[in-house]
Parts: structure tokens; C-alpha cells; sequence
């Protein structure tokens, strides 16, 4: 059996496809991975996902979002799909578990923030460490944190966590930073941020399962030094996950996935939607409104093939 739409890959993107092709009765199947429903299922409260004006946990917003696509007929499978075949039509799927065919195929793998590495940085997401300033800044109102970085997002991560917090250190490696000079200029024009250059974080210190504070190396004295604040802000770039599609899809030079004309990718009947293509803006509703476009588009693109 042909399926006429495969999704590889879950979180609002995957999911919002799936809503769309199921209730265009196009049977999709989707392989959610192991690892379900994206970034936000690292993340506790959502209050800038429209119609939930009290906000709404990560976990519980995919969980919906899954829920609704099973009711129009989606099938979802907990499985990894660990190779893809492109070369001819209809296109080959293979997860863990099973080999499917697919007539069109849906790509939102998304993509993953890089980490210190710390033990207690995954444990403590959601509970003071965060990867996303515009997701998490609100909840830091009037506290002193850190974010650790030296790029142009680090910059104007730090720059808007202003907004709500108090007083801002940014820690960097170096004695310079890797922005652009008009972003070091307005974070050095700030007042509410300090830096602390030539340091690496060594441990996220926790109270009552929150964060409560910051163990510090400073790299060329080796002196260790502690500071005190509520929350730590990540901001070390991400990982697009398209190691599945090299030499089958064309990548940026960044490794996200090349899209034209929305979310067509370079072979036709091909979509990818969400983080994995979107190296901008990296929001949930961002990411749903382009599983959206993939959805719409690859039921046109089935018509066109049978007409």
C-alpha cells in the first residue's frame, strides 16, 4: 500500500500537517520519533501561543495537537525513521520498525538547541533554563539572570530580556564577542547588562528544583566564583535535524533545509515545514502556520499528479 502523505516528524509543524491532510482525507501517517512533539515538550508554561489566554503547559499543547489530528483519521506511530530514499516515486520511508512508500512526504524533524552539556541543565529546563528568550522572558520579570553566549542571537536575546529582568550577565568563552558590531554596540549600551568574559558556567546550582544560581570558571585564572540569580538563558545556536536528507535534499550552509515558493523543497512532492527549514523566527505558531502551507501544498501537488 502507497501512502498518499507521509510526516516525518512531530511538534506543531508535523502536527498542524496532519491536522490539514487528515481532514482532507489524505490518511496521513505520521512517524512522531521516539522523542514526540518537539522543543515544547521541554517547555512549561506557553503564554504566546494564540487562544489560551492563561497559557498553556508544552506537553499539554502537543498532546492536543496530537489529539486532534487522530480525530480526523492521522496515524500516529512512536517510531525514528532512520532512512529515506528520494531517488524515485513514489518515495521509500523506513523507521525502526517498518518500510513504507509515500506519494508525498511531509518534513518537519524540526530542529534542537545546543546545550552547556551540564547534568543539571535538562533537568532544570522549564524550571529557570531556557532556550528561548521571546518564549520564557515574561516569566523573569524583575530577576537577575544570565545568558550565556556571544553571537548575534545572544545579543538580542539579551538585549530583549531587558524588558522584564532587572540585570542581565552575559557570559562568553572569549574577551570579544562574535556579533555584529551594531549588536555588541547595543548590548554594551544597555545599562542592565553586565559581561563576564573568559568564563565557562561548570554548574547550574538549584533550589527547591528551581534555579537559584551559577558556579563559574574563569578560563584563564581557573578561578571559580558563584553567582547568584533565577534563570539561565541558552543561547549557543541550534542543530537543524537534517542529517536524514543529506545528499538527497539541498541544505543550507547552516545544515537547515533549503526551501522555494513557501515550503517546497528541492525534489517535487517533497515539503518541509517548521524549524527544520525556518532559522528566523523559530516559534510554535511560526512553526504551524508553515505545517499549514506543507499540508495545502502537498494536496495540490497530489491533484496536479492525477489530473
Amino acid at each position: 500500500m502507497v501512502r498518499e502523505v507521509v510526516i516525518i516528524g512531530s511538534g506543531p509543524a508535523g502536527y498542524t500537517a496532519a491536522v490539514y491532510t487528515s481532514r482532507a482525507q489524505l490518511d496521513p501517517l505520521v512517524f512522531a520519533g521516539s522523542l514526540s512533539g518537539g522543543q515544547l515538550m521541554l517547555t512549561t508554561d506557553v503564554e504566546n501561543y494564540p487562544g489560551f489566554p492563561e497559557g498553556v503547559m508544552g506537553p499539554d499543547l502537543m498532546e492536543s495537537f496530537r489529539k486532534q489530528a487522530e480525530r480526523f483519521g492521522a496515524e500516529v506511530v512512536y517510531e525514528d525513521v532512520i532512512e529515506v530514499d528520494f531517488s524515485s516515486h513514489p518515495y521509500k520511508v523506513k523507521s525502526t520498525a517498518q518500510e513504507v512508500e509515500a506519494k508525498t512526504v511531509i518534513i518537519s524533524t524540526g530542529a534542537s538547541a545546543k546545550l552547556l552539556g551540564l547534568e543539571a541543565e535538562s533537568r532544570l529546563m522549564g524550571h529557570g533554563v531556557s532556550t528561548c528568550a521571546t518564549c520564557d522572558g515574561f516569566f523573569f520579570r524583575g530577576q537577575e539572570i544570565a545568558i550565556v553566549g556571544g553571537g548575534d542571537s545572544a545579543m538580542e536575546e539579551a538585549t530583549f530580556l531587558t524588558r522584564f529582568a532587572d540585570k542581565v550577565t552575559v557570559i562568553h568563552r572569549r574577551d570579544s564577542l562574535r556579533a555584529s558590531k551594531i549588536m555588541q554596540q547595543k548590548a554594551f549600551d544597555n545599562p542592565k547588562i553586565e559581561f563576564l568574559w573568559d568564563s565557562a558556567i561548570t554548574e547550574v546550582l538549584e533550589k527547591d528544583g528551581k534555579v537559584s544560581g551559577l558556579e563559574v570558571e574563569n578560563l584563564k585564572t581557573h578561578e571559580k566564583s558563584t553567582l547568584e540569580l533565577t534563570g539561565l538563558f541558552v543561547a549557543i545556536g541550534h542543530t537543524p535535524n537534517t542529517q536524514l536528507f543529506e545528499g538527497q535534499l539541498d541544505l543550507h550552509e547552516n545544515g537547515y533545509m533549503k526551501t522555494h515558493d513557501g515550503v517546497k523543497t528541492t525534489v517535487e512532492g517533497v515539503f518541509a515545514c517548521g524549524d527544520v527549514q525556518d532559522f528566523t523566527y523559530r516559534q510554535a505558531v511560526t512553526a504551524a502556520g508553515t505545517g499549514c502551507m506543507a499540508a495545502i501544498d502537498a494536496e495540490r501537488w497530489l491533484e496536479h499528479q492525477q489530473s
